[in-house]
């Protein structure tokens, strides 16, 4: 049974743009790993101001791996501290679930 890894990011009023550039621009890492299924990005529209980082895996194992893996640090290292690359958003949440259902 697949599992869903949503990462619910607070993001100040206006920078929404510069998250979705720097994920536009990310390393793409997670894509090669062992049960990875897929990737989202998704904005907010009406009733949310969070971005959610949506994943889909094979299984928790999978997705614990990827977090603890030297690609999931590789990926989400900032090599410096200069304005530019310091974090957009302000706070995150990890929200879990397993798939009960799915239609394609």
């Amino acid at each position: 049974m697949s599992v869903v890894k949503i990462n619910a990011i607070t993001v100040p009023d206006g920078m929404g743009g510069e998250l979705e550039k720097r994920f536009a621009k990310r390393a793409h890492r997670v894509e090669g790993m062992e049960g990875f299924e897929g990737f989202e990005l998704l904005r907010p529209v009406v009733g949310e101001t969070r971005y959610f980082v949506y994943t889909r895996w094979r299984s928790e194992e999978d997705f614990q791996r990827w977090v603890s893996s030297q690609e999931f640090r590789k990926g989400h290292s900032q090599p410096d501290r200069n304005a530019e690359r310091r974090p957009v958003g302000i706070a995150s949440e990890l929200l879990s679930f397993e798939v009960v259902e799915r239609v394609r």
